[in-house]
């Protein structure tokens, strides 16, 4: 059994949550505050956090043996120097999946069924037919990265009809609802076939710019492209050309880069643009924060009982 003398809680939490977690820990010490109420004095005492604190302050949290984030993303936590040598890091994984995978069949159905058009016809009080739309029934879906959030997504497009590509990083058996399963250096010759590229890729090395402006031009004339992943993944200027000569349908992006996207960036003023302020992967989707709740609950409910944790992030990798 891992000794806890305190653990903080960064989670909004409500007296059924609180209960939930004292009971997982029964010895331990309970802080329960917001991150605006948070004081360099209290890191200096706290074994375990649950909740995503500021950077500047963890180098305060000397004692520190394990966070929890509840974030999926844990690339601001995993560079050097930022958690103290030998504390364990866990995060949030398998709680976005279903609120990020209906916000990309959303905006999804929105590009396809030219609704951005129609909305912005509607401020202008504008009557105007704009045209064929598509459909997802027998559409071509490349999915890169299938974690939690790219899996609930291709498992929605299948069931509507559509033909699932998944692309990942390494070799695992192929579920059901993936057609065809490759490897991410076959990325390239897989492009052309893809009628919508969707991204759901943390912010690594690795995928930094990804799709680059080579890579953008080898998507299939006429698609649509979704970023629910880290901004970095595209090359934003590459894809505004690629939307504004007409390479690509559409794109619907929750991340950008840089991020918050500056007001005069030619990107908002995209008719073919959809764009998000990261918000698809947050709370307002009550379920999201039930679920990173059990997480956190479990896994202090493991980490009490000296039993492996999940979603143990690997710092190099950064996932």
């Amino acid at each position: 059994m891992a000794g806890i003398n305190k653990v903080l809680v960064l989670l909004p939490t409500t007296e059924e949550h609180k209960r939930l977690f004292r009971n997982a820990a029964p010895s331990a010490e309970f802080i329960f505050i917001s991150q605006s109420e948070l004081k360099k004095e209290i890191m200096e005492n706290v074994d375990v956090i649950i909740g995503n604190p500021p950077i500047n302050l963890l180098k305060e949290a000397k004692g520190l043996k394990w966070l929890q984030l509840g974030s999926a993303g844990a690339d601001k936590y995993v560079n050097e120097g930022i958690l103290p040598p030998g504390t364990i890091l866990t995060n949030s994984s398998g709680a976005y999946g279903l609120a990020v995978a209906e916000y990309m069949l959303a905006v999804l159905l929105e590009l396809f069924y030219n609704l951005h058009l129609y909305r912005d016809n509607q401020n202008h009080g504008l009557w105007k037919d704009e045209g064929n739309v598509r459909s997802i029934h027998n559409c071509v879906v490349l999915i890169a990265g299938l974690g939690d959030i790219g899996g609930e997504f291709a498992k929605r497009i299948k069931a509507l009809g559509g033909y699932t590509i998944g692309v990942r990083r390494t070799k695992r058996s192929k579920p059901d609802f993936i057609d065809e399963l490759y490897l991410t250096d076959q990325l390239d010759t897989l492009l052309p076939r893809a009628d919508v590229v969707a991204i759901t890729l943390p912010g690594t090395r690795e995928t930094y710019r990804l799709f680059s402006a080579e890579r953008l031009k080898k998507m299939k004339q006429g698609a649509v492209i979704i970023n629910t992943g880290r901004g970095t993944t595209i090359d934003t200027d590459a894809l505004c050309d690629c939307l504004e000569s007409g390479h690509l349908a559409g794109a619907a992006l929750d991340v950008t880069d840089p991020e918050p996207l500056p007001a005069e960036h030619r990107l908002w003023k995209m008719k073919n643009a959809i764009i998000t302020p990261h918000i698809a992967g947050g709370i307002h989707l009550p379920e999201t924060f039930e679920r990173i709740i059990r997480i956190s609950v479990e896994n202090l409910r493991r980490y009490t009982m000296g039993e492996d944790l999940i979603n143990i992030v690997n710092p190099v990798l950064g996932y």
